[in-house]
């Protein structure tokens, strides 16, 4: 048997299609229109000097992000393609980043073009330890679900080895069947990859079905077009999607999500706020109760709706990273400078950022009445006292370590 491989996602379609989209990226009439934008972005959001400052990166990424899923819109042409990573090479080539939307660093997040007119194929291999959380989303052009495939419900055979089918048609006894329909715009599928060094997403190809009718593909000029347009329509969603936060009192974690819109998955809880810390000597404490949850997760976001820093740092935290009080719940440090506990959110320097929480796989999908997350701001000086007595405390030596492992599980998704 062929031994799965250690990087499921760089494969040479997916290379191949950064490249691709490294060329339309530089293209002087795109550059141009990438340039409105950031004049657009910046003058509608008005950033703090930090936000600014972190939009020099940022805004290439989201950019970048635009250009690799807008590449991927010809359900005749369809491609399984990765579309929120960290800057990383092929052979010479220096690929951007291309995170955005408030992006989950635990997922490896895949799209595949899909028309309710046609019939497809997903094939793939999931590895030999299943992960945590997998779906095949099905969209509309508003990212709204019209068709859904858990990974838990997934049929493989002996060698892990998977077939989806994609038509109109009732599944009559297919398995792994996905039902399409008029409305049907696209697979958003969802790797959550819990344990960074021992999970590995599925391998993963599509094919069409051919109905022996060629067309051709599209043009160049309509998917410069397409590039530009999803360029305009990253920063408008991004602004939208952040303002439900931003719109709230600062370091308030009340606001959940509504799960039938935006692409938010309805087995999932997301609450999201902003939190503003006012100097070096405080800290943002969240008692976060799991609610019954197998997987959670706290990203830090800028105002770009990008993670920060989230392989050197901690600038992300899920459930298999952080350590449980002794009653279950969970108590999360996030402060400019290390607290000194294991569950230290870092915010890579920035005083302001925004936080989703993220809680999935409950038993019969239904949460705890507990679930929920309590804020409060702590003087560094006071913290011995506010701070439950089992939290778990981490030397600077430690912490270098801590870090390290990080940064090495981490290598293969961008190897």
């Amino acid at each position: 048997m062929k031994s799965f491989a250690n990087n499921p996602i760089n494969t040479q379609e997916q290379r191949d299609h950064e490249l691709l989209a490294l060329a339309y990226f530089n293209k002087p009439e795109i550059q141009a229109v990438k340039e409105q934008v950031r004049e657009y972005w910046l003058n509608e959001v008005k950033p703090s000097a930090e936000m600014r400052e972190c939009f020099k990166w940022a805004f290439e990424e989201v950019m970048f992000g635009a250009t690799i899923w807008a590449l991927n819109q010809d359900p005749l042409y369809p491609k399984a393609i990765t579309i929120t990573r960290l800057s990383h090479s092929i052979d010479d080539k220096i690929i951007p980043g291309s995170r955005w939307g408030i992006d989950n660093p635990d997922s490896i997040y895949r799209v595949i073009p899909i028309s309710g007119d046609e019939q497809y194929l997903i094939k793939g291999r999931v590895y030999k330890r299943r992960m945590v959380e997998n779906y095949f989303t099905l969209w509309d052009k508003n990212m709204q679900t019209v068709g859904l495939l858990s990974g838990k419900d997934l049929h493989v055979d002996s060698d892990g080895c998977f077939t989806i089918s994609v038509d109109s048609k009732p599944a009559n006894g297919r398995i792994n069947h996905i039902q399409s329909c008029p409305e049907a715009h696209e697979f958003y599928i969802r790797d959550v990859i819990s344990d960074w060094s021992h999970d590995r997403p599925n391998e993963l190809t599509v094919s069409r079905i051919s109905n022996g009718v060629e067309e051709a593909p599209q043009s160049e000029l309509a998917l410069s077009k397409l590039v530009t347009d999803y360029m305009h329509k990253w920063a408008l969603n991004t602004t939208r999607w952040n303002n439900q936060a931003l719109n709230k009192p600062a370091n308030d974690f009340s606001f959940t999500i509504d799960r039938d819109s935006d692409g938010a998955l309805r087995n999932q809880i997301y609450i999201m706020g902003h939190f503003l810390l006012p100097d070096r000597d405080t800290v943002l404490v969240l008692d976060i109760d799991m609610g019954g949850a197998d997987y959670f997760i706290a990203p830090i976001t800028n105002v770009w709706g990008t993670s920060n820093e989230i392989k050197q740092a901690n600038g992300c935290l899920n459930k298999t990273q952080m350590t449980a009080n002794t009653d279950g719940t969970y108590t999360v440090l996030l402060a400019l400078d290390d607290p000194g506990v294991r569950n230290w959110l870092d915010p890579d320097n920035m005083h302001e950022g925004i936080l989703t929480l993220r809680w999935a796989e409950f038993i019969n999908d239904q949460a705890l009445d507990s679930l929920g997350v309590k804020s409060r701001l702590v003087k560094k000086s006071d913290l011995q006292k506010e701070l439950p007595t089992s939290i778990k405390t981490i030397s600077p030596e430690q912490r270098e370590q801590a870090l390290q492992k990080r940064a090495d599980s981490y290598a293969w998704r961008i190897a």
